[in-house]
């Protein structure tokens, strides 16, 4: 596997990826395209149906003799041959005239990793369903808990963590449409041959393309060119983006549970240890998981697109790059989506501290709600330059803002003292924060539904 591991990724349930992307299950999804071939063309006449029946029933990976594989890899040097070769004698001298009859290589290797990509893509999206419920349930239970908003790393206004988590909620949302969308180009099947155009098969060959793809479960690419990588491209982009949508939730998890701001922590479980030297030590080990992977997959696309464009019908330095990139987009997405899956889960939000960062600069934070009283009495340039001056007056001299404040005669005779006390406390300013967290977390829950 290329992903980057810890020993956190041992504690994590994978959901059976893994264990679809190692070299056995590797071998099984030729040995199905191979059956779905020989049985589509029994069907058409091109082969005898018995002996493609034959063929559908011997297309077991423990029926492949692994030791006589890697004898003739020795002596052919070729990535596919051994393992027709191994195929063929398993099925018998008679039936294996048959195997492969029409097809290349890459008409079944390409298909099969469409084929493992799917039931891969399918654990995907079981993890981003529990991801969104996760976050539904966290945006309805932290509506109203509010905390400093931020901008440019200072604070801005005021928010709650239930808006925050919602607009997580609505990124990932966007990735979900993504990555159902795409399914219709990236999940494919061709056999179309040599260069794609049918040249052993003729019109027949269509027709067999067309059968396999039912077989299968998966659409007959249009023009079945061995050179055509722009939706694996496409395929890895929606994933490099699923896995900013949660690279920047753990972002946000990481800083914001260093000690200086203590708003959130990541579940712990006593005995877990966080460094061989320093015995205090818990350290985010889901989030920075995450990033890391995160930060490696983004690095496929640009290796695709170059490879993409090279010239002429099929080009095998392409192929190789682009069934490595796809796999190991698949195992970087598993890490990050495990991981994901659990911060999500077990996040643990300090509501006391986060009122706290909230007030730590003792009302300032509402200069906009005080403001927008006086845009409406004086214009806005004008009520902005008026507590401009105040709010810089409290922010270079000792004074608290709430003295600055009563100290203007302007203000003064606005408010009243409890009035304006009123509107420096963070709570009574969120605008819609709270609103919008339900909402957000209603229609996650609605989408989710349609999953299931």
């Amino acid at each position: 596997m290329s992903a980057l591991y810890d020993s956190k990724s041992k504690t994590l349930d994978d959901r059976g990826i893994k264990e679809l992307l190692n070299s056995r299950a590797k071998y099984q999804s030729w040995l199905d395209v191979e059956a779905a071939l020989a049985r589509a063309q029994g069907e058409l006449a091109v082969i005898p149906e018995e002996e493609a029946k034959k063929i559908v029933q011997q297309a077991k990976v423990e029926n492949l003799d692994f030791e006589k594989m890697d004898e003739i890899y020795q002596k052919v040097g070729h990535g596919f041959v051994p393992f027709l070769k191994v195929f063929v004698l398993a099925c018998g001298k008679e039936t294996g005239k048959y195997i492969h009859f029409g097809a290349t290589t890459q008409n079944i290797q390409q298909t099969a990793q469409n084929l493992t990509a799917k039931k891969v893509h399918e654990r995907f999206l079981s993890f981003v369903k529990d991801i969104l419920a996760n976050l539904a349930d966290l945006a309805d239970k932290e509506a109203d808990t509010v905390m400093a908003g931020r901008t440019h790393g200072k604070h801005a206004i005021p928010i709650t963590y239930g808006y925050k988590v919602a607009t997580w909620i609505s990124e990932l949302l966007m990735s979900l449409e993504r990555m159902q969308e795409v399914e219709k180009r990236i999940f494919t099947t061709m056999m179309g041959g040599a260069v794609g155009a049918f040249n052993s098969t003729g019109e027949v060959g269509i027709q067999v393309q067309n059968r396999v793809a039912e077989l299968l479960d998966m659409p007959a690419m249009e023009i079945p060119s061995r050179n055509i990588s722009s939706q694996k491209i496409e395929y890895i982009n929606c994933l490099a983006l699923l896995a900013n949508n949660l690279h920047k939730i753990a972002e946000e998890v990481f800083q914001t549970s260093i000690e200086e701001f203590a708003e959130v922590s990541e579940g712990f479980s006593k005995g877990t240890v966080g460094s061989s030297t320093m015995p205090h030590k818990i350290n985010p080990k889901l989030s920075k998981g995450i990033i890391a992977n995160a930060q490696k997959l983004y690095s496929l696309t640009s290796v695709g697109y170059a490879s993409s464009a090279r010239p002429f019908e099929a080009d095998s330095t392409s192929n190789m790059l682009f069934d490595g990139l796809m796999t190991e987009s698949l195992e970087l997405m598993t890490e990050i989506l495990m991981r994901a899956e659990e911060l999500t889960r077990t996040l643990t939000v300090n509501r006391k501290q986060m009122g706290q960062n909230a007030n730590i600069n003792q009302g300032i934070d509402n200069s906009e709600y005080i403001m927008m009283y006086f845009a409406n009495r004086i214009g806005k340039d004008q009520a902005h330059e008026l507590v401009y001056e105040l709010a810089i007056e409290a922010e270079t001299s000792e004074k608290s803002y709430r003295d600055v404040l009563l100290a203007s005669q302007t203000v003064r005779q606005s408010f009243t003292e409890n009035e304006l006390l009123e509107m420096l406390k963070p709570e009574n300013y969120v605008g819609l924060s709270a609103k919008l967290a339900h909402d957000m977390a209603e229609k996650c829950q609605s989408v989710i539904a349609t999953l299931e």
